[in-house]
């Protein structure tokens, strides 16, 4: 991975978000943004031991949104020298000057605009060679394929690191950025006996190279998964608690992420209209957003529009304290932004009294399915309804019996909100949504 000095600096970038800025307004524009970033990455892919790709990734560009009273333009470039960029903010022009007015356009209200920016600790660049990526790809992708013989094939390991560095300003005189950077390692294995085969997976994601899960534990992790998984049954139709692992849980938030969003509420698209103040969750149930930790994946200290980032509650005791939103979603709704333009900052997802040790969640779903995959996309984002592609475990008696695929679960993400009976204590870490294992206490399972 490139050094500081072989990315653009934060002087350059600022250099030229202030010269697109000033060219904006020198061609008559009453507000504009500029945001310039540029990326650089690693990625190798590792099959069977052999090397299946290595690819580098570098990007670069700028983006500029200019308003002409209430009509807006917005143009980019991938080409940052002068000419290019005075060219760029005159296409933008020439489009603000033939659209309609919009009158809830323009930049955030200057009192939420961020004065102090934190560091966050997101940076931390990885020199890594493309041999040693490879040779840590080959030592994942090996611990798994030992794990057992029966785990005979392989999707292959991956490593890969990116850092990116960006600026953003406008004309109400911010003008701010900064680096980060993120690295991951991840295996797919194949477990095979008789005619039948079943694939699973394990990966690590971090900003800071040290903080991974080491190489062969996620190979081994892959391995056991792939292995615990053959002789999957078929369930015959029914209704029964289903829980949703960590990882599957993240999405189940997801929905929830999405039914509240801005863009969701103002154009009545929500299977959740109009719910704050309205209790959405089981009052166990707590979200608290917290922009601000430090090498946290979805860390900001000020989100696309500039708005500070900050602290807050959007769960309390199951019930919604409100929306997400940028600026232009609030004033469609007469509010006032979040700092959510660009989405959630760490979402963490909490049962009050800290959730249950994995062997007392099992015992709480005592009878049920445990959902490790989900397929499809299922989920109609304005009436709730909810049916997707599963596989997993089924569980009896709090004990993991045997595992299953091929089965459809189904219901109203409504109704399945407040049927949560239950969160556990295994906080996945790997995203924007830092979720446990959730226990919902009936869905449908459709099978044979």
């Amino acid at each position: 991975m490139p050094s500081s000095s072989e990315l653009a600096g934060a002087g350059r970038l600022a250099d030229l978000v202030s010269l697109t800025l000033e060219e904006a307004r020198r061609q008559g524009a009453t507000q504009c943004e500029a945001d310039a970033s540029v990326s650089r990455g690693l990625s190798v892919n590792v099959r069977l031991g052999e090397v299946d790709t290595v690819e580098y990734q570098r990007d670069r560009g700028l983006a500029v949104t200019v308003y002409f009273g209430k009509r807006k333009g917005s143009a980019s470039t991938a080409d940052l020298g002068r000419a290019a960029l005075i060219d760029t903010v005159g296409k933008a022009c020439a489009i603000a000057r033939y659209t309609a007015e919009d009158p809830y356009a323009g930049l955030i209200e200057p009192e939420a605009l961020a004065r102090d920016i934190p560091d966050l600790d997101l940076d931390h660049p990885w020199d890594l060679a493309p041999e040693q990526a490879i040779e840590l790809a080959r030592e994942c992708e090996a611990a798994g394929l030992a794990v057992d013989a029966r785990v005979a094939n392989s999707e292959g390991a991956a490593v890969g690191s990116q850092r990116y560095s960006g600026m953003y300003g406008n004309s109400l005189g911010f003008l701010a950025g900064y680096s980060s950077t993120s690295h991951s390692v991840s295996c797919s294995l194949i477990a095979e006996q008789g005619e039948e085969m079943q694939r699973d997976h394990w990966y690590s994601v971090a900003r800071d190279a040290a903080d991974l899960e080491d190489v062969a534990r996620i190979g081994r992790l892959a391995g056991e998964r792939a292995l615990a998984r053959l002789g999957a049954r078929r369930l015959t139709t029914r209704k029964a608690p289903v829980a949703f692992a960590p990882d599957m849980a993240r999405g189940l938030v997801g929905h929830f992420i999405g039914a509240i969003r801005g863009t969701s509420q103002y154009r009545k698209a929500s299977f959740l209209l109009d719910a704050a103040g309205t209790r959405v969750f089981p009052a166990f149930m707590q979200m608290h957003e917290r922009p601000h930790l430090p090498k946290a994946l979805a860390s900001s200290p000020f989100d696309q529009e500039g708005a500070a980032t900050h602290d807050r509650e959007l769960i309390r005791d199951g019930v919604l304290d409100g929306y997400v939103l940028g600026s232009y979603s609030a004033r469609r709704l007469g509010l006032k932004t979040t700092g959510n333009a660009g989405g959630i900052h760490n979402l963490l997802v909490a049962a009050r009294d800290g959730g249950l040790s994995a062997p007392d969640f099992l015992a709480r779903l005592d009878t049920g399915l445990l959902v490790t995959e989900l397929m499809g996309q299922g989920v109609n984002g304005v009436t709730g309804d909810y049916s997707r592609g599963a596989s997993g475990f089924w569980v009896e008696r709090g004990a993991i019996q045997y595992p299953v695929h091929e089965v459809t679960i189904a219901g109203n993400l409504k109704r399945m909100y407040l049927d949560i009976a239950a969160l556990g204590a295994d906080t996945d870490l790997r995203g924007a949504v830092r979720a446990p294992s959730i226990l919902i206490s009936e869905l449908t399972i459709a099978g044979e």
